[in-house]
């Protein structure tokens, strides 16, 4: 089973990518949509119990942050990786400008994450990594490890 973990700053594209990308086959589990730790910890449990896939779609900005969905996983023989949204934060302040209503997050959280903001590697215990971009429009994937 795999457990996909995204990292980045708001308005990076990462829902946009889960979209493309995931929807038909991971379970989202985003703090966006259960607005609460307990509720995000009651379906990730689930997802390992039965073995369902699974993404994160959080900033998830700090090593710290990322640690324990990344123990959790490997503790269920879970293959954990991980993709970093790699944005400038102007085109992130950019693209958030054109979201409405509670999609819109303030520039001041949008630079707190970017302040707070460490790459992720493998030595965090990811089985892979990818960076990923937005280049004219649309996502460039790259493996990192």
């Amino acid at each position: 089973m795999e457990a996909v973990i995204f990292c980045g700053i708001q308005a990076s594209g990462k829902t946009t990518f889960y979209l493309n990308r995931f929807f038909k086959t991971h379970v989202r589990i985003s703090l966006d949509l259960l607005t609460t730790r307990n509720k995000e910890t009651l379906f990730v449990n689930t997802c390992l119990r039965i073995h369902q896939r699974f993404v994160i779609d959080n900033t998830n900005p700090t090593k710290a942050e990322r640690k324990r969905y990344i123990e959790l996983a490997k503790t269920q023989r879970f293959t954990v990786i991980g993709y970093y949204f790699q944005s400038a934060i102007e085109a992130s302040i950019e693209r958030n400008a054109s979201r409405k209503g509670k999609e819109n997050v303030p520039e001041i959280g949008i630079r707190g994450t970017h302040k707070r903001l460490e790459p992720p590697s493998c030595d965090e215990g990811f089985d892979a990594l990818y960076k990923v971009t937005i280049a004219n429009g649309k996502f460039v994937t790259e493996r990192m490890v």
